[in-house]
């Protein structure tokens, strides 16, 4: 019997560094006897993304070009000229790619596509980065959702699929020293110089850390998620963004329907609304998604600057602000529980604009991820889908007394106040002696609550 497959086919990974649970090999095997596999250093995604995102991006890559016995072509360029030049090299008459649903990469997928379609190839999409795909949800009348609970519910009630039985050997894989012509391979960069302690790269560190999660913490984390002074987050995002594992993979390994199972679907639902969200109104990752906050006034000025400053440097004088703030310095990632204090404290306690901070965790978070980043950010500003009311300004003291209540958090990443015991430890100006190192609080949260307050209402 014949074989009817093409010869050639190239597989482009981009959000999707791993070989198991990989839809994408088998649509490539079952196109092509033999597939390429690429990854593009594409400067309009690397440029913005921060050092520890870069790195990680590297070890991953690595760890990957391992897992395929080091036949992982690396080119750097534009990937609307790189891919459709790769695919003439080696005759590729398809490129299997999954999905991507963010702005920049629909652009660049389109215009991949039309480059290849004048080639006589065409560009495959199989699966894509998210349990339930963007756009798949919407209303009966076939309008986006704007609130999460109903597009919760709707979520819960679809089949996802099982993951994928793949591993490297599901493709034939093309030595990359055979292809003549096309971009010339690079080697993956060095590791940058980041200060923070990264997590472990690659696929194999992902589904580790699952699988110790879900043995040691799963039935934990619906009571302790919102406590960051205990290890109780799964610390899954980051493997996440980079596809080194996948949601599929996640729903299966959860089992039953206890508390934590629950809360942790819940969240994987949360990543699939923004990234909707996201798909839906594209102009949200820079805009509000509420217009009606376009005439909120924001502080400006040399002031304003300073405190800037002093919240980027975690030196306002909240401690548990400040300890949040120094954790994303030093681990580049930050508990979720207080990426919201951060967010609230920013935009109603000193009056600047939600983009500013989105834009700061972006540089520097491990696992920043467009959608997510930018959606949490606007729900804490009152300006986005489901936003927390503009009236709920989180007080950034007693958030640290209920989520940290003895203060074991500040003192990890606040030495300047490791010697004040328990609770106390959020309130450090109202010591006898208060530590001659740690600054004063820099506002008055009750005074400035009730200036955001007279904002919002003016609106």
């Amino acid at each position: 019997m014949s074989d009817s497959r093409d010869d050639t086919a190239i597989v482009w990974f981009r959000r999707d560094l791993r070989v198991h649970d990989q839809p994408v090999f088998e649509a490539a095997a079952a196109r092509a006897r033999r597939s390429l596999a690429v990854f593009v250093l594409d400067a309009r995604l690397l440029g913005p993304a921060g050092a520890a995102r870069r790195t990680f991006l590297f070890r991953s890559l690595r760890e990957l070009g391992a897992s395929l016995g080091g036949r992982l072509l690396v080119v750097r360029g534009d990937p609307a000229e790189a891919i459709p030049e790769l695919a003439g090299a080696v005759g590729a008459r398809s490129v299997h790619v999954a999905a991507d649903f963010g702005p920049y990469g629909r652009e660049r997928d389109e215009a991949v596509e039309k480059a290849l379609e004048q080639r006589g190839a065409d560009l495959v999409r199989t699966g894509s980065p998210y349990a339930v795909e963007p756009g798949r949800i919407t209303k009966p009348d076939g309008e986006p959702y704007r609130v999460f609970t109903p597009f919760s519910r709707e979520w819960a009630e679809r089949d996802k699929a099982l993951p994928a039985d793949t591993d490297a050997s599901t493709v034939a894989w093309i030595d990359p020293s055979e292809r003549a012509g096309g971009p010339r391979a690079v080697d993956i960069p060095d590791d940058e110089h980041v200060d923070a302690e990264l997590p472990a790269a690659g696929e194999q560190a992902a589904r580790e850390h699952w699988e110790a999660f879900v043995d040691e913490h799963l039935d934990h984390y619906d009571d302790l998620r919102d406590r960051p002074d205990k290890p109780a987050t799964s610390g899954i995002s980051v493997y996440l963004k980079y596809g080194a594992i996948h949601p599929r993979t996640l729903l299966a390994g959860l089992g039953g329907t206890g508390k934590g199972a629950t809360s942790f679907r819940n969240e994987l639902c949360f990543r699939d609304f923004y990234a909707a969200v996201l798909w839906f109104y594209p102009r949200s990752a820079r805009e509000n998604f509420d217009p009606r906050f376009d005439r909120m006034p924001y502080d400006s000025g040399p002031e304003a600057e300073e405190k800037f400053r002093a919240w980027q440097e975690g030196r306002t004088g909240f401690p548990a602000v400040d300890a949040a703030m120094r954790q994303l310095r030093g681990e580049a990632w930050m508990h979720n529980r207080m990426r919201m204090t951060v967010a609230s404290f920013l935009v109603k306690d000193l009056h600047l604009p939600w983009w500013r901070g989105a834009r700061h965790f972006l540089q520097l978070l491990v696992d920043g991820d467009l959608a997510s980043n930018q959606h949490g950010w606007q729900w804490a500003a009152g300006t986005g889908t489901d936003a927390a009311p503009y009236f709920r300004v989180f007080n950034p003291v007693t958030q640290g007394e209920r989520f940290d209540p003895k203060g074991d958090y500040v003192r990890r990443w606040v030495p300047e106040l490791a010697g004040i015991e328990g609770k106390k430890v959020h309130q450090p100006w109202t010591l006898a002696e208060p530590p001659a190192d740690y600054p004063a609080p820099i506002v008055d949260h009750k005074a400035e609550r009730l200036e955001a307050l007279d904002r919002y209402n003016r609106l």
